[in-house]
């Protein structure tokens, strides 16, 4: 692709950044080839701007290691080791790496993001499709997910997780913002959504499932341990915890809320150690 000044000048770009492509391109240049050159020249942002506006190209960047300040790549990017750049690694379509993947401002990739290390970013992790990593996920800002999130170990986010399909850790998923799936969250360690825990479908935990917000699902929730919110708690259909289901003062506990209350006893049970104190919906069961 041939990006001329006039071409470019389309999209509107800034103009310190359009004064810079006529210094350095007056007759135009390659797509990829000015993306690099952005990025060498400091210019990083401008290189995102470029990608967002011409949007992703289906070549792939295959090599051993990938050790740089930034880099910013129109097409896929595959690493047979691992990742380390200090800002930010950007791809148009998939980021794979064989190894792990760091990264000091932002992970970006436009389709998704698979890796059989950890992944650890100090500012934003975001993926158009599935994120899938072999080891575990630390993101200090936020994640955006377009599809499923899954990692074998834990899940650290600093800021609020959002996933459009599933979100599944092997240990403990620990959100100090909201935690948000448009499908499941399962894990077989604790749940912790510091501002409250939303999923599409249900919600799984080995251990215990806690907020100083709202939790909701639209099926059941299930907890090896508690399930403890400061909030409401909201389930459409059963509510288990070994130990206790507490909901914050002045907050009902719902279970139920997408069946009939003639079908509660079958499909809107509520179980755990004593009845909750604040239970509105649903059917007690009792041990």
């Amino acid at each position: 692709m041939d990006l001329n000044k006039n071409f470019i000048k389309a999209k509107g770009p800034c103009t310190d950044g359009f004064r810079w492509f006529l210094r350095n391109y007056q007759q135009g240049s390659n797509y990829q080839p000015l993306l690099d050159n952005l990025v060498k020249a400091g210019r990083i942002d401008d290189a995102c701007w470029l990608l967002s506006q011409f949007g992703p190209t289906d070549t792939i960047l295959e090599i051993d290691e990938l050790c740089d300040e930034a880099i910013v790549f129109s097409g896929s990017i595959h690493v047979r080791g691992s990742i380390e750049v200090t800002s930010l690694v950007r791809a148009g379509r998939e980021i794979r790496a064989d190894g792990g993947i760091r990264a000091g401002r932002a992970i970006v990739a436009g389709t998704g993001i698979r890796t059989d290390g950890n992944v650890r970013c100090e500012g934003v992790l975001t993926a158009g499709g599935d994120v899938r990593t072999a080891w575990g996920i630390e993101v200090q800002d936020s994640i955006h997910c377009g599809g499923d999130l899954r990692a074998n170990w834990g899940i650290l986010c600093n800021g609020d997780l959002y996933a459009s399909g599933n979100v599944i850790a092997g240990q403990d998923i620990e959100i100090m913002g909201k935690l948000e799936s448009g499908k499941g969250i399962r894990t077989s360690g604790a749940i912790t959504g510091s501002l409250g825990i939303s999923a599409g479908h249900g919600i799984e935990a080995g251990a215990t499932i806690s907020t100083q917000g709202h939790i909701e699902a639209k099926w059941g929730i299930k907890s090896g341990r508690s399930i403890i919110a400061e909030g409401a708690i909201q389930a459409g259909e059963s509510l288990y915890a070994i130990e206790e289901i507490c909901s914050g003062d002045g907050y009902g506990i719902y279970a139920g809320l997408n069946i009939r209350a003639d079908a509660w006893e079958a499909n809107a049970q509520v179980r755990s150690r004593k009845k909750p104190a604040r239970l509105i919906s649903g059917w007690w069961a009792e041990r």
